[in-house]
């Protein structure tokens, strides 16, 4: 294996990528800060979900916002479902593991909340049905997909799908607009 030319084409497809969301997500993440604006000048929550590498994601931006991103200021109401054991391993066991995140919405989320379902592929069984879920009970149900959207693109609004088929890339453009939603919502709240 060349390891210099397996660096190169990794930076290339990354900087690709990431050209390539900003030239096609400017509007639906204009659309994600205006949603999460609203919920957190309402009283409500920001409620972040997702599998794997996507779960890491969902407790790293809730982090940002309760604790700090760029500087000290009032925390921001956000939660990860993603980091209680007892629920997930409960729900996963007692009503199926596609129900995990749903059913935390419907225990925890109320109207005027912000929903933020994250997957890489879209096709998420137990994201879509949070999402869903969400909907129902007047939560704005939204996302960050990937690989053309997958069924969340029926559901999610606003709606982040980076536009790679790559694992590895989404994930990254997802960090990277979760870091400039956080970013975002402290400016547009006067906070940073």
């Amino acid at each position: 294996m060349d390891l210099g030319a397996f660096f190169d084409n990794e930076f290339d497809e990354q900087a690709g990528v990431a050209a390539a969301t900003k030239a096609g997500l400017k509007v639906p993440f204009e659309r994600m800060i205006a949603a999460a604006v609203r919920c957190i000048q309402g009283g409500g929550k920001i409620l972040f979900f997702g599998n794997g590498g996507s779960a890491a994601d969902a407790q790293h931006l809730a982090t940002e916002l309760t604790i700090r991103f760029i500087k000290d200021r009032p925390a921001i109401a956000a939660l990860a479902l993603t980091t209680d054991s007892s629920t997930l391993t409960a729900a996963g066991n007692d009503i199926g593991f596609e129900n995990i995140f749903a059913r935390q919405i419907e225990a925890l989320a109320k109207p005027g909340d912000l929903a933020i379902g994250i997957s890489t592929s879209g096709n998420s069984e137990n994201v879509i049905r949070a999402l869903k879920q969400a909907k129902a009970m007047g939560v704005t149900a939204a996302g960050f997909g990937g690989k053309g959207g997958g069924p969340m693109a029926e559901i999610a609004d606003p709606y982040l799908v980076v536009p790679s088929d790559t694992t590895a890339r989404i994930q990254e453009m997802h960090i990277t607009l979760g870091h400039m939603l956080c970013g975002a919502l402290e400016r547009e709240l006067g906070l940073a």
